[in-house]
């Protein structure tokens, strides 16, 4: 993908400020809205109306179609809370809208200083001393920066990754995600929305573009998800999955800044006590230990192996 010049990246961004606000609208019926509805004639747009949303919106509708289309200039706050309440934004929805038309202003967005690609030895440290405890450092385009012995032998499918493990690309690239994730739909769905937030927090870095375009092109999943513009703040909540030696686990996520390092997050996963799943991880432990984590290729194989050999003593 070649390098886009600021003026190029500002028209994308106005128009991803024009789709994402006819997809809030579309999902809005005037009676959700509180507007009466007159007649019985069937409306010809889905949701609300743009002179709608402007009126409960208290601005023009002039003002409105030059907002939709991204050319607006001087957005306020109180013009962003009105729109926010007309299209019942939630908290991670205004945000990227405010995102959005920053990036698509006349100054662009504030470049972020550049994310560290590795994980500081102190941090590295923290990981591996949670022993039963499953962690990753993740980076916005999720990609793994850093992880422990557990999380490795957890998430051991995705180290098979010749770009590196990214639990975008497992999730949509690889066919075993399927099976991996018991919930893959809800999964597909958070990467998206986490993946279109940062997109629009910063249109301007080039590996995100990448990766997004990879995914579209490769993925039907992943460009149909993508074209509905959904954003989500996915901070903490369960994963339902299948490991292909220890079996199914129901694990708790919780994700926490990394405060020195903008841009990435350790991310952890524990089992209740006492659960089978806790059982299972305490036996993915034991597994990880008769094997080599720190080589990702040979963990892939080993957990073939392992599928193998479960395949063969269930026949």
């Amino acid at each position: 993908m070649a390098d886009q010049k600021p003026v190029e990246i500002r028209g994308d961004v106005r128009a991803q400020i024009r789709e994402f606000l006819t997809t809030r609208r579309a999902r809005i019926t005037p009676q959700q809205a509180g507007l009466p509805v007159y007649g019985s004639g069937r409306r010809r747009v889905t949701g609300l109306r743009r002179e709608e949303v402007a009126l409960l919106a208290g601005v023009s509708i002039e003002y409105y179609i030059r907002l939709e289309r991204g050319t607006a200039t001087g957005v306020s706050e109180g013009v962003i809370d009105g729109v926010t309440h007309a299209l019942q934004l939630d908290d991670a929805e205004r945000a990227h809208l405010v995102d959005l038309l920053r990036a698509a202003g006349p100054v662009g967005p504030a470049r972020r200083r550049v994310a560290r690609q590795h994980v500081r030895s102190t941090v590295q440290r923290v990981l591996d001393s949670m022993f039963g405890t499953p962690a990753f450092v993740l980076n916005a385009r999720h990609d793994v920066l850093g992880a422990n012995a557990l999380g490795r032998a957890l998430f051991s499918q995705m180290y098979a990754d010749s770009a590196g493990p990214n639990s975008a690309r497992f999730t949509f690239l690889d066919p075993r995600a399927i099976e991996f994730f018991r919930d893959w739909h809800n999964v597909g769905n958070d990467v998206v929305a986490l993946l279109r937030a940062e997109a629009g927090r910063d249109p301007y870095d080039r590996q995100l573009s990448d990766l997004i375009g990879e995914l579209s092109t490769r993925s039907h999943e992943f460009r149909v998800r993508w074209a509905a513009h959904d954003v989500r703040v996915h901070t903490t909540g369960a994963k339902l999955l299948h490991h292909p030696v220890v079996g199914d686990l129901d694990l708790a996520f919780d994700t926490f800044p990394l405060g020195a390092d903008p841009g990435q997050i350790l991310v952890t996963y524990t089992a209740e006590p006492g659960s089978r799943s806790q059982d299972a991880l305490n036996l993915l432990a034991s597994w990880s230990a008769t094997i080599d984590t720190d080589e990702e290729p040979g963990l892939a194989d080993d957990v073939d192996q392992a599928e193998r050999t479960s395949a063969d003593d269930s026949d």
